[in-house]
């Protein structure tokens, strides 16, 4: 009986003591995370820097950032939009998009057509509806085309992701902004309900933005794309978060805001059942606008022209460091 007591009391000083590590190791990292000031980004060989925000979001961002940077590549670190003359990205998006619609194809004959003209953003809502059908929900690829497809076309169906965006971001104005991903990495963390109070949909000059990382489209994006494909692989809020993000080299305006506001608005009552089915009511804290602004542009040296045209000529993410 007491041998049987003298195991227990092990036992727990044993466990107590994993705790203790635990809690140390875990308070070592979160001092780590705090002590990071600067985000910078190296372009080609031209450094800018940009200074962390104080808020959760960037601690939890940061500890996606340094487990990407251990384990997973840069994805396609030429993914810049709205840099150099617009005709010439027209043409650009246009062959981009047409020749992956090809290589899908002409494996399997899934889309019935391609894209003609940059504005024609039903095209484009029907492209993005055959990416989540064919390629899958997040980190859940299981469609049949997908499991017989070659290496090449699932590539071009994941690009045709990709390049709808970038067609409609040309459509728009061609606002200039860049894009940072990790190449296979998990999307497995969400963001807790209190995160939502740090989205915002005012954007400003050389902030960088959590990146939206579902396979699908927030309340947001179907009403801005005006979207008629809704259905269960369509919408999906933002929820899940990784080390993926955005830089944005332009800004809106209040007005724009508020006419965007009106928009969603009309466009969730008008789709108020589906919505509402899923189980969300316009208040939701998931169905919140905008993004997370995780760090802003340090360069007080630099006018905005300066940089807009440097990085015109360096369109390629090298580095990306926490300092």
């Amino acid at each position: 009986m007491s041998g049987m007591w003298g195991r227990d009391t092990s036992s727990t000083t044993t466990g107590n003591a994993w705790s203790a590590i635990l809690c140390l190791l875990s308070a070592i990292k979160r001092t780590k995370v705090m002590s990071y000031t600067h985000l910078e980004i190296i372009y080609d060989d031209f450094p800018i820097k940009y200074r962390l925000r104080d808020h959760p979001v960037v601690s939890k961002w940061i500890e996606r950032l340094t487990v990407a940077q251990s384990m997973y590549p840069l994805d396609n670190p030429e993914r810049f939009y709205g840099f150099g003359n617009y005709q010439d990205q027209v043409d650009n998006g246009l062959k981009k998009i047409n020749t992956c619609i090809d290589i899908i194809n002409n494996f399997e004959l899934i889309i019935d057509r391609k894209l003609e003209n940059i504005n024609d953003q039903d095209t484009l809502n029907y492209l993005h509806h055959i990416f989540e059908v064919y390629h899958g929900i997040l980190d859940k690829q299981d469609h049949n085309f997908w499991l017989r497809a070659p290496k090449e076309v699932r590539l071009a169906l994941a690009d045709l992701n990709v390049l709808v965006h970038m067609c409609e971001s040309i459509s728009r104005g061609a606002k200039p902004r860049h894009v940072v991903t990790y190449y296979g990495l998990p999307k497995t963390t969400t963001l807790d309900t209190e995160d939502y109070k740090f989205f915002t949909s005012k954007i400003d000059f050389g902030t960088v933005y959590l990146n939206y990382v579902e396979i699908g489209k927030t309340l947001e994006d179907l009403t801005m794309d005006n979207d008629k494909y809704i259905g269960e692989n369509a919408f999906r809020p933002f929820r899940h978060y990784s080390a993926d993000f955005n830089v944005k080299f332009f800004t809106n305006t209040d007005k724009q805001i508020e006419e965007n506001q009106i928009k969603i608005k009309n466009y969730y009552y008008k789709n108020r059942n589906f919505f509402e089915s899923k189980g969300y009511t316009y208040e939701h804290p998931h169905l919140t606008s905008g993004s997370i602004p995780l760090a802003d542009i340090e360069e007080f040296n630099l006018e905005y022209d300066t940089i807009l045209t440097t990085l015109k000529h360096k369109q390629k993410v090298t580095a990306v460091n926490l300092i």
